[in-house]
């Protein structure tokens, strides 16, 4: 148990079912494990504990600072003052920043490493909505462009490069990106740049991201991008489900990743898989892989439980879901590639989906477009193969498969095994669409395309999923346990 004194610093949804309900407080609840607080005398001392890959040794609150709670007060200064103070005790066991209750106004800062932001239960981080509070930066590298439009983009809310060992967390305190105001800018047409992620961390390493409730983004939420090691777990994300690409956790050219135990309602894709755009991509060559997704709910009628690309130049490859639940959503898991992206995505396999109401169970897409410029290579054709699914059951579902290669460069090595979908009752009336496609199929109904022949009922258990570990799965959380005398 380590025992602090504040350090001496300068002053300052669509309506869901009750399933859904249910659902949500056991992630909500299984996120909590390994986070507890209480009050140890009501004028001052509080006793905190939590699991993180780090602990820390310095500890200090937002209001040393002069941070003011109050939802209107601008904090930035003092979020950017607080982690250039603790920064110094990098070498000397790091330091923890504690968010406690209030409403916390406060344009974008950066982190640091060998650094905890925690936010304490009713904390809630409000990004502010005057624009100039939003630096503009430089397109990342793999992507040459921004996405919203052409040059840069407005730093994330949570921003950091060249990072080692830093950890987001909390008590379920909330980080609301108030995105309207981005949303109706986007479809206006209004944006001169690209709009503000959550929370984005390049060229890091040793990352945690966990126990919070993201919700509102401008975005996407969370983006780790050209970093390794990092384990994303007990978050919920919420946004409206008409809302403009509010992607839940996007992993980008990124390697040894764990996401769990995750809840997403969103307006895009819950968990998109991407490295790099097109010839910007294929030039800088940063793939994904080794990445874990366990246990993820979602809910996104118009986009994917988990999309591989569609931005995936740099390549994407060794990926095990599992235990993957989505309800109301449009697919399970997408591929998302086109001519001119190059890349690779290869060595994927996913294991026991449930899923329930979805437009398709299986969607591979060799035609997805939406390139950066018109510099393209339309000779830069991507590679698709060994995509392995089993253990999967759906319903109330409208078509089975849309699987969709690229004419002369067909997606390869597709293996499904142990899938039962049960259709709806006004489903198309050709369950599987098949082209440019290679595979085979066991013990999967309704009966698949001719493309992906049945190999009988005593390979069932085909399509193997690894069990050997990755090396993110060889972290462990350590229980940091302070008195904080506040």
């Amino acid at each position: 148990m380590h025992s602090f004194h504040r350090i001496p610093l300068p002053s300052q949804m669509e309506k869901t079912s009750w399933l859904l309900v249910v659902i949500l407080v056991v992630v909500l609840l299984g996120g909590a494990e390994g986070r507890k607080s209480r009050i140890l005398d009501e004028s001052s001392s509080y006793e905190l504990e939590y699991k993180a890959i780090s602990c820390r040794a310095h500890s200090a609150s937002i209001k040393d600072f002069g941070g003011v709670g109050d939802g209107k007060t601008l904090n930035t200064k003092a979020f950017q003052e607080a982690v250039n103070q603790l920064s110094q005790y990098a070498s000397d066991g790091g330091s923890q920043l504690i968010v406690p209750a209030g409403q916390w106004l406060t344009g974008s800062f950066n982190l640091t490493s060998h650094f905890t932001l925690f936010l304490q239960k009713d904390a809630v981080l409000l990004a502010s909505q005057e624009i100039n509070e939003w630096a503009v930066i430089d397109p990342l590298p793999s992507y040459g462009h921004g996405r919203d439009a052409a040059g840069g983009r407005y730093i994330s809310l949570l921003f950091g490069t060249n990072l080692t060992d830093v950890i987001i967390t909390g008590e379920n305190g909330t980080i609301d990106g108030q995105g309207a105001l981005w949303w109706q800018k986007f479809h206006s047409k209004k944006l001169k740049y690209t709009r503000p992620y959550l929370i984005e961390l390049m060229h890091s390493d040793n990352i945690q991201i966990s126990n919070l409730t993201l919700v509102n983004s401008p975005s996407w939420n969370i983006h780790p991008v050209y970093s390794s090691n990092i384990i994303i777990q007990g978050i919920t994300i919420l946004a409206p489900v008409k809302s403009p690409n509010t992607d839940g956790i996007n992993p980008d050219s990124c390697t040894n990743i764990r996401l769990e135990d995750n809840y997403i309602v969103s307006g895009d894709d819950c968990v998109a898989v991407k490295s790099g755009w097109d010839e910007y991509g294929i030039k800088y060559g940063m793939p994904t892989s080794q990445l874990i997704i366990r246990r993820l709910t979602c809910i996104s009628p118009y986009s994917a439980a988990i999309a591989l690309g569609s931005e995936m130049s740099g390549g994407i490859q060794d990926v095990r879901a599992e235990d993957i639940t989505a309800i109301n959503t449009e697919s399970g898991v997408r591929i998302k590639t086109a001519v001119g992206r190059g890349g690779f995505v290869k060595d994927v396999y996913v294991k026991g989906m449930t899923l329930h109401t979805m437009k398709w169970v299986f969607w591979m897409t060799g035609n997805y477009g939406s390139h950066a410029d018109t510099h393209w290579d339309p000779n830069a054709l991507p590679e698709i193969k060994r995509i392995n699914y089993r253990d999967v059951v759906a319903e109330n579902v409208s078509m089975a498969a849309r699987l969709e290669g690229i004419s002369g460069d067909p997606f390869t090595g597709i293996c499904m095994s142990n899938v039962t979908i049960s259709m709806a009752k006004k489903a198309k009336k050709y369950p599987w669409t098949c082209t440019d496609i290679e595979g085979i199929t066991s013990g999967v109904q309704p009966t698949p395309c001719q493309l992906l022949p049945d190999q009988g009922p005593e390979k069932s258990e085909m399509c193997n999923f690894p069990t050997e570990s990755l090396p993110i799965d060889n972290i462990e959380m350590q229980r940091c346990s302070y008195i904080l005398n506040y």
